[in-house]
């Protein structure tokens, strides 16, 4: 065992939870969430929806298989093993932290790479207990305090998304379908999945206005934070569903789809964070497993009368994706590109493309 130094996370309510230091020696804040997934922490480390969060891995060995070198696609200089170009979250907590790596595309450890991105990472919590309180008590901020102590922070207070969002637009590939992706803190693999599919992709920023703009789909990415600062994005959202275009959301995206129609939001107690969360499609008996990373959820209750719930949460019944009862519109709250996670649900890019095709008809 290597000689690590002592740490500390803090949570708001009190809580002390007491370790070792294995990523980047300094202190660090933002908000205490965790994830269930067995595998895929690079993928997860560098999503941007987890900006501004603490995250805590309920697997208790992390690491066993090291990260490898990025590696970029050579038509569109996308990176081909990570969902952004660099780690997103605020700090990194685990259990077991496995110094020795092994892996055939492994390049350096998770320590090494923590490093390089200078977020700090603690081993030797008790993350059961800590996951235990985070679902009794909610998603809260915290601190990790290596040597010096330092202010609290809460994300939700922000608007992360126009720290992760793409600063210009973007072109990708050269197929037949134009998409507009608005970019709020895009999975990479969302993209991939497009240009898979004879797709030119044109991503924007968060608060760009495409309606002046020809394309034939509009696609509406992943994202942290809370969905109701994004109000431009809002606004320019309304003005193209009340169009007859083509429109599809992942994540945040559905929820600025449901914010745009007129419904609301609201923040889950301590979200959904894993590779494992079981959803239907409402009016089948069709379930699927799905990859999930967000802290809002559409309330239904809330939906105009010409819009209807698609997918339900089949542990908690919260909204998992809605759609118009008559426009092609629709949204789902998991990530059908997974990446890190199962594949089952990415029909639904399929049914997207299929819509394109029957509007040009």
């Amino acid at each position: 065992m290597q000689k690590s130094k002592k740490a500390e996370l803090h949570l708001k309510d009190g809580t002390i939870f007491r370790g070792y230091s294995f990523g980047y020696e300094k202190s660090a804040a933002g908000e205490i969430v965790f994830n269930t997934a067995m595998t895929g922490y690079p993928e997860s480390l560098t999503d941007p929806s987890y900006k501004g969060q603490i995250l805590v891995a309920t697997y208790p060995l992390i690491g066993n298989y090291g990260v490898p070198d990025p590696e970029f696609d050579e038509h569109t200089s996308l990176v081909k093993n990570f969902e952004s170009s660099k780690v997103q979250v605020s700090g990194l907590i685990i259990s077991d932290y496995s110094f020795e790596f092994s892996h055939w595309a492994a390049r350096k450890s998770l320590g090494k790479w923590l490093q390089e991105n200078e977020v700090p990472a603690l081993y030797g919590i008790d993350t059961r207990a800590l996951t235990q309180h985070i679902r009794n008590n909610g998603a809260m901020p915290a601190k990790i305090i290596i040597e010096a102590d330092i202010e609290w922070y809460d994300p939700n207070e922000d608007n992360l998304v126009a720290l992760v969002s793409t600063p210009q637009k973007q072109v990708y590939g050269n197929g037949r379908h134009r998409i507009i992706l608005v970019d709020f803190g895009i999975k990479i693999n969302i993209l991939r999945c497009l240009l898979e599919r004879d797709c030119t992709v044109v991503r924007v920023p968060w608060d760009y206005d495409y309606n002046q703009d020809s394309y034939d789909g509009l696609f509406l990415s992943n994202g942290p934070g809370n969905p109701e600062l994004c109000k431009q994005s809002i606004a320019h959202l309304r003005l193209a569903m009340e169009q007859e275009k083509t429109v599809f959301g992942i994540c945040l995206g559905s929820q600025l789809m449901a914010l745009a129609a007129g419904a609301g939001t609201y923040k889950l107690k301590y979200g959904h964070r894993s590779h494992n969360q079981p959803v239907r499609m409402v009016g089948t008996n069709k379930c699927y497993i799905t990859s999930q990373n967000h802290s809002f959820a559409v309330d239904t209750k809330t939906l105009p009368h010409d819009w209807e719930p698609w997918f339900y949460n089949l542990n908690d019944e919260t909204c998992e994706g809605i759609r118009h009862k008559t426009k092609k519109l629709s949204a789902v709250q998991f990530h059908p590109e997974a990446s890190g996670g199962p594949t089952d649900t990415e029909f639904l890019f399929d049914d997207f493309i299929d819509q394109i095709k029957q509007a040009k008809k």
